[in-house]
């Protein structure tokens, strides 16, 4: 496949996109990269995978100082990892999208980058998956049509990606896929089965993992099994509900359901928030904080003209 060269008005540029991670998600945002039409792919960076090649004979390299100078980055990185690689980035000079889904700690991240970013002149965009990500624009949208009320996110059933692996770097544990259950009114319930690695108990294993903040705030059943292999499906879905007032008038209902892929729209949303990195100031953003237009293989005039 040769990669894209997009036209925009009079003038013709490219994106050169680098992905950090060749697992599930990464894998997918390669692909993501060369179908779109204003990306070229500079390199990935994975170290176990270093020599191996990607996408159009790309080279996998173990460092990002051995990439070719590079527009963007796609961190397709477990998240606790993300913190540290983005500011590695940023630092020499390279914007960054990530797909960071720790909620909780996303305000103290976002701080912390923002700095960073600012002082390297450059962009990060945090957050960037379906959910923190895409969902979220969703729920500020519905927020602002009814500014009274509350909203419901009820995901899956399916196998949560980051879940899966925060279970799997519990000590003990040999492998693991964990599912999440809507139990309704946004409780979910998390089923997490692991392969237990030799030496460790089940018991010992469920307690470090229940205490994890990936675990600690829903229901939790552990369940030890001879291999996940089985288990493991990259189905899932979400289901937003926000019942409020508009204009005072109340009894407005609004939902917004999908059934996905997870890795795959995992990817297209990195690659298009690490587009719209490179069109904001300075700074780190989460999603809801760029406008939706940024995100589009397209000027805002043709946006306008096709999506109003």
């Amino acid at each position: 496949m040769s990669q894209g060269l997009a036209h925009y008005g009079r003038r013709y540029f490219v994106l050169k996109t680098a992905v950090f991670g060749y697992g599930n998600v990464g894998r997918l945002a390669v692909e993501a990269v060369l179908h779109s039409g204003d990306m070229f792919l500079a390199g990935v960076v994975d170290p176990e995978f270093a020599g191996q090649t990607a996408g159009n004979d790309v080279i996998i390299v173990k460092e990002p100082e051995e990439l070719p100078a590079c527009d963007a980055a796609v961190l397709a990185l477990p998240s606790r990892m993300v913190p540290d690689m983005a500011a590695r980035l940023l630092k020499m000079g390279i914007n960054t999208a990530d797909g960071y889904d720790i909620h909780t700690s996303i305000p103290e991240v976002r701080a912390s980058l923002s700095d960073i970013a600012r002082a390297a002149g450059k962009c990060s965009v945090l957050s960037a998956g379906w959910d923190p990500g895409a969902d979220s624009v969703i729920r500020t949208l519905l927020e602002a049509i009814a500014p009274q009320g509350i909203t419901y996110t009820d995901f899956g059933p399916g196998m949560s990606m980051g879940h899966s692996v925060a279970a799997r770097a519990i000590p003990g544990v040999k492998d693991a896929v964990s599912l999440t259950m809507p139990l309704g009114a946004g409780v979910h319930r998390r089923m997490v089965y692991v392969e237990l690695a030799e030496g460790y108990t089940l018991q010992d294993v469920s307690s470090r993992l229940k205490a994890d903040d990936y675990f600690a705030h829903d229901e939790v059943h552990v369940f030890a099994v001879d291999s996940v292999s089985a288990l493991r499906d990259m189905g899932h879905g979400v289901h937003l509900t926000r019942k409020g007032v508009s204009s005072g008038m109340h009894n407005q209902l609004f939902t917004f359901e999908m059934r996905i892929n997870n890795p795959a729209l995992t990817a297209q949303v990195l690659v298009c928030a690490a587009r719209a990195a490179t069109r904001q100031k300075p700074g780190c953003y989460t999603m809801i904080e760029i406008p939706p237009v940024d995100f589009l293989c397209m000027d805002r005039d043709e946006a306008v003209r096709r999506l109003v």
